[in-house]
């Protein structure tokens, strides 16, 4: 019988690490809205809407925002940024049922707690998935 090896590969885990920081940044959002009385979520539901809506304006919309406020953000030696995410924090909230923020300045605080929150999240759960260095093997019998 010839024998060979063949790698053993995980599955692809790229969808759980998605959902998995989906659910970090909002149980983050929930501890924010806990703990800033300007910030006002309804429920679970709420918050995850809000931390995907939050995801997706991030991904798509913020870099587009942030080439078209480029020479702003220059001048203002990158603190216009903060601004940007506040805007966009609280957008999100004017148009998601259950999820509210009074004011510019707590959305500001909220953009800059929940910037904290996803970078941690993302470490955290980047750390917890690292693959092994060396590849395994398992036998794999011809007949």
């Amino acid at each position: 019988m010839d024998s060979r090896r063949e790698i053993i590969t995980p599955p692809n885990t790229h969808h759980m690490l998605l959902i998995y920081r989906l659910l970090f940044n909002t149980l983050g959002l929930l501890v924010i809205a806990e703990f800033i009385q300007g910030i006002k979520i309804d429920g679970f539901y709420a918050a995850l809407i809000a931390a995907l809506v939050l995801g997706i304006l991030n991904t798509i919309v913020r870099p587009i925002l942030f080439i078209l406020t480029l020479p702003i953000t220059i001048l203002t030696l990158g603190l216009f940024t903060f601004v940007l995410n506040a805007a966009l924090f609280l957008f999100a909230a004017s148009f998601i049922e259950g999820f509210a923020v009074n004011s510019f300045w707590y959305a500001l605080l909220g953009s800059v707690l929940m910037s904290l929150v996803s970078t941690i999240g993302s470490r955290f759960i980047a750390g917890a998935n690292k693959q092994p260095k060396r590849p395994q093997y398992k036998e794999v019998s011809e007949g």
